[in-house]
Parts: C-alpha cells; sequence; structure tokens
C-alpha cells in the first residue's frame, strides 16, 4: 500500500473512533439518546473504536518507520552521490594538472563564490586569484566560470552507458 493511502486510511479510522467517543460523550451529557442501548451493544462498539484507535497506532508506527527508512536511505544515497562527485571533481583538476590552490579556487569558483570572496577564504589578493582562475580555464579548455561548470552539469545530466547501448539495441 503506498504511503499517502496508508496515512489515508489511518487518519480516516483514527477520526471515525474519535468522532465516536465524542459523540457517545455528547449524547450522554445533552440526553439525546431517546431510547437507551443495551450494555452489550455500547461495550460492542467502544471495543471496536478502541480496536480502531489501537490499528491507528500501528498503522501510524508502521508510516513513520517506512518515512523514516526512506529518508534514511535518500540521505545515504545523497552521501554518495556527494562522494562520488567530489570524486570525479578531484580525478578532473588532477587530469588537467591543475596545483593545489588552482584546485582550490576551481571549487570555490564551482560553488559560486565571487573573485573578493575566493580571495579572503584564501588569504590572496584578488590578482592572485583572477591569475589562478585564467591558468584554470586556460588548462580545463574553457573560455570562463560558466564553461568550466558546464563541464561538470554535463557530467552529471549525461546518460549512462549501458542505458545508451539499452536504446540502441531496442531501436
Amino acid at each position: 500500500m503506498k504511503q499517502g493511502k496508508l496515512i489515508a486510511l489511518l487518519m480516516l479510522l483514527q477520526g471515525a473512533c474519535a468522532v465516536f467517543f465524542v459523540f457517545d460523550i455528547l449524547a450522554t451529557l445533552l440526553g439525546l439518546r431517546a431510547t437507551p442501548i443495551s450494555w452489550q451493544t455500547r461495550e460492542l462498539l467502544e471495543i471496536g473504536a478502541a480496536i480502531g484507535l489501537v490499528l491507528g497506532v500501528i498503522l501510524g508506527w508502521i508510516a513513520l518507520r517506512r518515512s523514516l527508512n526512506r529518508s534514511r536511505r535518500a540521505e545515504e544515497s545523497l552521501r554518495t552521490v556527494r562522494r562520488e562527485f567530489r570524486d570525479h571533481l578531484e580525478q578532473q583538476f588532477v587530469s588537467w594538472g591543475l596545483t593545489p590552490a588552482e584546485q582550490d579556487v576551481a571549487l570555490f569558483s564551482l560553488q559560486g563564490f565571487s573573485i573578493g570572496e575566493m580571495a579572503r577564504l584564501r588569504d590572496s589578493s584578488e590578482g592572485t586569484i583572477k591569475a589562478q582562475s585564467n591558468a584554470i580555464y586556460r588548462k580545463a579548455g574553457v573560455s570562463g566560470r560558466a564553461q568550466l561548470l558546464s563541464l561538470f552539469i554535463e557530467d552529471l545530466l549525461a546518460p549512462e552507458p549501458d542505458i545508451i547501448e539499452n536504446n540502441v539495441c531496442q531501436a
């Protein structure tokens, strides 16, 4: 059962049980019953509503566990993607022959820091950061920050090789 349907069922079940108990109490207080119901019938209705509330708690616990598990898996996946992307960046920087300082500047540049911000973070002058940026662009074969960023975005968006092969084989 889908998570949304489970939660909707949970809310409906608990709502119906709560309405029963509230209506029963109000009917007793306000004397709304014209003819009293037998104590056996009343007990059966209360037991049914109590079972409904207990089932609501159980279904709520199941929904919470599923949601927490899904969240944990998503966080693990995100950590893996970040680690893999960071490794990809480092490999690309090495293949371009960037110095450690240029690697820092390239990473800051990809993160969107301005020249001034990079200079402050690296405790360098803006002129040094500009020179390092130009060296990065030259080594990467791009003309500026936008093209540098697009190289990595293209890598992220490129289809998997096995997906391409499957599509070619199916055509």
